[in-house]
């Protein structure tokens, strides 16, 4: 906090503001910014805050005046209306003219003689006059001459009093010793930092035929599919050529046979590295023209940013210095025990030569985006230095602003929160394993409740090529269909790794939560003409979520008491409660529930015994709710509700 040796003011407890100011909390284009701050000073006399903010690329404050909420917190808010930083700041301070005017006002109503004081209000006058435009000094002047003429006293008391007098001095503040808190920091992304909605397949297995290696004009084929199913991104594992030395076989087997494709994410051979494609996908300009047919159609190919190599990548030979190499002349390949991955080897981050990697590694980004890609889905984001990932989005930034980080990070809370400061747009989270009613309120609180909601924000996954929970491993429909549901309903952002998921493709490796017979490790073959209860399911909710702005925020989300741990109740609404929305699951996947809901009167500005209709989105029935305990039951076989709440105010 700047404060003058005679500033009084104090400002304490400001809210949002990360780290001391050093991160950037994050908005998309068009939401509102609240600050908060603890404002307070000695004495009796008339406290005066503004907020300051603007765009980095803006020379000119805009103001916001603060107003007391309660206990010495203060309040106001402003709109971010463009990409890229924004910054914001306090200024308090004691206002002599309003202290003046109040103190004056209190002293005319105990019928005090305040001749004096009228003569020291002309002296507030005159500080404002140079800034009034020609008709408010009009008005000033005149009430100058009240307060200077004795005969006018009547007169002059009155014009103390009023409301234009009072707005006056509010629009033009004296701020003496004025105390200005540090610049705070806000970073602007576009809309689908905060809403997309994800699927993902390997562009190997996108081949009808069996047995053939899928192409880029096979996913070309694909993208009518993925487009009627509702989804915005379609996210690829690496595209590029994949090693072949330590090559992984079939499921997971450290010696590969001579027809085993290997994993995506052994990048580099002697075909190229992670500038080239994969030859068997196609060329270069097959993909660009696959990315152009999926924009034609709203869908952004998202790419796999996997920062390490293959043992016989180019990088290994051309820079061994970027590598660890052990004592008997081996390089030092990933390991995240007991897991052991032969066929990667970990960048040495820190190797002397580290600014030409750390400007090689940039390249590789910066070469895509030129290519028109702005999603990347970044693998393993806490094994490597969080500086240079900080250094490494901002370069981006400055030339494709538009470009979205996606952080794989299933790693400790703090690290993942870590990531979010230093820029990465969304994250993977913990959705995957929380399962029972309170995990998941708990979760979704310290999302939306808790300062994380500023920086963090969330993509939940029911399942990934990595993971395939043990919940999802007995193949039952209703909990991929609960799964799914809170994934699209709790998250604006979600994904799915597509037809495992779709298919309910769940065999697992005895005592793990790991795919058997792992598409890491093959070809799959789909059969993609084929639509499921799930696919139906997926295309009605993605059509919801894109015709509710409710479902496209994370922040919003308000849990009902709702009388049984198997059913979990939340509402979500747009601020102008244009659009409310309940939904309503039942978390047992073998049984029928019921309860009684209580709806969130009071944020839905509403009363309990208030007639409500409740149109269900999925079943399309409605009911009217009347009372304040509503009764509900759910049946495995469509285990929710999806309530768009509409009240009769007739």
């Amino acid at each position: 906090m700047m404060q003058h040796g005679q500033s009084r003011a104090v400002i304490e407890n400001v809210y949002p503001e990360l780290n001391g100011g050093k991160h950037s909390i994050k908005r998309v284009v068009g939401q509102t910014v609240t600050v908060e701050a603890d404002i307070l000073a000695d004495g009796h006399d008339v406290v005066a805050a503004m907020l300051k903010y603007r765009s980095k690329t803006a020379k000119k404050w805009q103001h916001k005046p603060m107003k007391p909420a309660n206990n010495g917190k203060w309040q106001a808010t402003f709109v971010v209306q463009q990409q890229g930083f924004y910054e914001y700041t306090i200024e308090a301070w004691i206002d002599h003219a309003l202290t003046w005017q109040h103190g004056t006002v209190r002293k005319i109503d105990d019928g005090q003689q305040v001749t004096s004081e009228l003569l020291e209000g002309a002296l507030y006058l005159d500080k404002i006059a140079p800034f009034c435009t020609e008709e408010e000094e009009g008005y000033v002047n005149y009430v100058k001459q009240l307060f200077t003429d004795e005969t006018r006293y009547h007169e002059a008391i009155l014009h103390v009093k009023s409301e234009n007098l009072h707005n006056l001095f509010l629009k033009y503040p004296t701020k003496d010793f004025a105390t200005t808190y540090p610049n705070l920091h806000v970073y602007v992304d576009r809309l689908k930092a905060l809403y997309s909605t994800w699927y993902e397949f390997f562009p190997r297995s996108a081949a009808q035929e069996p047995g053939k290696h899928g192409t880029f004009e096979d996913c070309i084929k694909l993208l009518p599919r993925v487009v009627e199913m509702g989804f915005d991104v379609l996210y690829f594992p690496p595209i590029h050529p994949i090693g072949e030395v330590n090559r992984k076989g079939k499921n997971n087997a450290t010696t590969a046979q001579p027809d085993d494709v290997g994993s995506p994410w052994g990048i580099g051979s002697a075909l190229g590295g992670h500038k080239s494609i994969h030859p068997q996908l196609g060329t270069l300009e097959d993909f660009l023209k696959l990315v152009d047919a999926a924009k034609q159609q709203g869908v952004e190919i998202a790419m796999d940013l996997a920062l390490q190599c293959a043992p016989d990548h180019p990088y290994v030979k051309e820079h061994p210095q970027w590598f660890k190499w052990r004592p008997d002349g081996t390089v030092q390949y990933a390991e995240n025990p007991p897991k052991k991955y032969q066929d990667i080897l970990p960048i040495f981050f820190e190797t002397p030569d580290w600014q030409n990697l750390w400007n090689e590694l940039l390249s590789i980004v910066l070469y895509w985006a030129e290519k028109g890609i702005a999603i990347f889905r970044v693998d393993n984001p806490h094994t490597k230095p969080f500086g240079f990932w900080e250094w490494l989005i901002a370069e981006v930034k400055k030339q494709y602003p538009d470009v979205l980080f996606l952080a794989e990070a299933f790693t400790a809370p703090k690290i993942m929160d870590q990531l979010a400061k230093l820029g990465f747009t969304q994250s993977y989270t913990y959705y995957t394993w929380r399962i029972h009613k309170h995990e998941i309120v708990e979760y979704m609180n310290e999302l939306t409740q808790t300062v994380s909601r500023e920086y963090f924000t969330p993509n939940f996954w029911p399942n990934t090529p990595d993971i395939n929970p043990y919940i999802m491993q007995t193949g039952n429909e209703a909990v991929f269909f609960t799964r799914l549901f809170m994934a699209a309903t709790l998250s604006s952002s979600y994904g799915l790794y597509g037809p495992v998921f779709e298919f309910i493709d769940y065999e697992a490796v005895p005592g793990k939560e790991e795919y058997h017979n792992s598409e890491k490790y093959e070809l799959k073959n789909w059969d993609w003409n084929r639509k499921t209860r799930l696919t139906y399911l997926i295309t009605i909710l993605n059509k919801i979520r894109r015709h509710n702005p409710a479902l496209q925020d994370f922040t919003n989300i308000q849990f009902c008491p709702v009388e049984n741990n198997h059913l979990l109740a939340y509402y979500k609404a747009t601020p102008d409660k244009q659009n409310q929305l309940l939904m309503v699951v039942n978390l047992d996947p073998f049984h029928r529930q019921w309860g009684m809901v209580r709806l969130p009167f009071e944020a839905m500005g509403a009363h309990p015994g208030e007639k409500i209709t409740m149109s269900d989105l999925i079943s399309g029935n409605s009911y009217v709710w009347g009372s304040e305990y509503n009764y509900v039951e759910l049946g495995p076989e469509l285990p929710f509700h999806l309530f768009r709440i509409q009240r009769n105010l007739w």
